[in-house]
């Protein structure tokens, strides 16, 4: 059977290396190409691949948002996460997305191969370096439970500010940060706590028991 594969990365040479290694593997087949988020959605309802190999940070739509929606709207689709990210948020948000492998960039191209092939078998796959994390952290004594794990320390403490009821100007003065990026910074909470405005969020946040 062939493997049918959908790359989804927002830099054209990635792609074109991916395209060329997986071109040399006898039953794998790349059907699509995907810049951001939202193409990778749209050429995954329109060619049905067993596999996205798919970037966690690019435009619009960023790779977990993408996704959580392929995994509700092409459940039968296999999402392998291929990205220069390890930090363990990104890393167990995008598992809780519904992504069933997670790679670095620079992997050898038999890790590659068998990454793809293990994920549309079923099974969940990670890179040396990502399961050496996640065994770290769950071999780790358990801490006082952090609110909202899937967001970053810088995120926590922007959502924190905001549900004190501060305002984007007066917490990038306190955070020393400029109103473009904390405005950035609450796109990505907005996103990954899955709300769609600030009184939404402040409310998450409040029952998280931030913002006291």
């Amino acid at each position: 059977m062939t493997v049918r594969i959908v790359l989804a990365d927002d830099h054209p040479v990635v792609r074109g290396g991916l395209r060329a290694l997986i071109e040399t593997i006898d039953g794998l087949d790349v059907v699509g190409e995907a810049a951001d988020g939202e193409e990778a959605i749209r050429e995954v309802l329109l060619s049905k691949p067993d596999v996205v190999l798919m970037d966690v940070r690019m435009p619009g739509v960023d790779g977990v948002a993408a996704t959580r929606r392929i995994r509700e709207a092409a459940p039968e689709t296999a999402v392998l996460m291929l990205t220069m990210y390890d930090d363990d948020a990104t890393v167990f948000t995008a598992m809780q997305a519904g992504a069933r492998g997670y790679l670095l960039k620079g992997a050898e191209q038999d890790e590659i191969v068998g990454a793809i092939r293990a994920v549309v078998a079923g099974q969940a796959i990670f890179g040396p370096g990502v399961a050496a994390r996640l065994l770290a952290h769950f071999s780790a004594a358990p801490d006082a439970e952090v609110a909202f794990p899937e967001l970053t320390s810088r995120e926590r403490e922007i959502l924190d500010l905001l549900a004190s009821g501060q305002r984007t100007g007066a917490i990038a003065q306190q955070l020393f940060l400029s109103p473009k990026t904390v405005s950035n910074h609450l796109t990505s909470i907005f996103a990954k706590l899955q709300v769609t405005d600030r009184a939404s969020a402040i409310i998450r946040a409040r029952e998280g028991g931030l913002g006291s």
